[in-house]
């Protein structure tokens, strides 16, 4: 696995994230990447900044709870729509439950966004 500390793999294919701590995988969940005519961006990023509360500012201040920006506007993210986390359903960023972005937000606020390796495979 990458050399950092933290690392979220997300599997487009399959809709979902692994997190490995330590090189240690510690969680793997369903997530929901870009819907038809949308597009998450492939390849690996250290995280950039947190936003505890954040508001799209292009969607219509959807709420983005737990947000960890990897590239520009794109995050990972909680989503409040639960019921489509398993297949495509976003406008590109990863969308998590709330309860699991809450978790990888707090991983890495306290290892610091740049311990944070954000890999997305198709």
């Amino acid at each position: 696995m990458l050399a950092a500390p933290l690392v979220a793999k997300v599997d487009v294919s399959s809709q979902t994230m692994t997190v490995y701590h330590h090189g240690q995988i510690v969680y793997r969940w369903p997530v929901s990447t870009a819907r038809s005519g949308k597009w998450t961006p492939r390849g690996t990023w250290s995280g950039k900044w947190l936003s505890k509360n954040h508001k799209s500012s292009l969607y219509d201040n959807a709420p983005m709870p737990y947000a960890i920006f990897f590239r520009g506007h794109y995050a990972i993210h909680g989503t409040n729509q639960i019921s489509k986390l398993g297949r495509p359903a976003s406008a590109g960023c990863v969308r998590l439950h709330p309860d699991h972005a809450a978790i990888l937000f707090h991983m890495t606020q306290s290892l610091g966004p740049k311990n944070l390796k954000v890999v997305i495979q198709n």
